[in-house]
């Protein structure tokens, strides 16, 4: 995620908790994810839970992509 801006993820990192909070929750999913996917056949729930963390995931992701677009947005100007 976001790895050809490591250098701007860290430096929004220190700056904004809310962008910081987002990543350490980005990665806490992406875990939990790879924990599913280990699974060979997940049962309703399990499959019910995987789609919710996916689209909590998608949506801090979707979050932190507007925070450093911001970012971007003020080094230009």
């Amino acid at each position: 995620m976001f790895e050809e801006e490591t250098e701007l993820v860290e430096r929004v990192r220190k700056e904004s908790d809310e962008f910081d909070k987002l990543f350490t929750e980005h990665q806490t999913l992406e875990k939990k994810l790879e924990e599913y996917t280990r699974i060979r056949y997940l049962n309703t729930q399990e499959e019910q839970e995987k789609k919710k963390l996916q689209k909590i995931k998608l949506a801090g992701k979707d979050r932190m992509a507007a925070i450093l677009q911001g970012y971007r947005k003020e080094n230009l100007c």
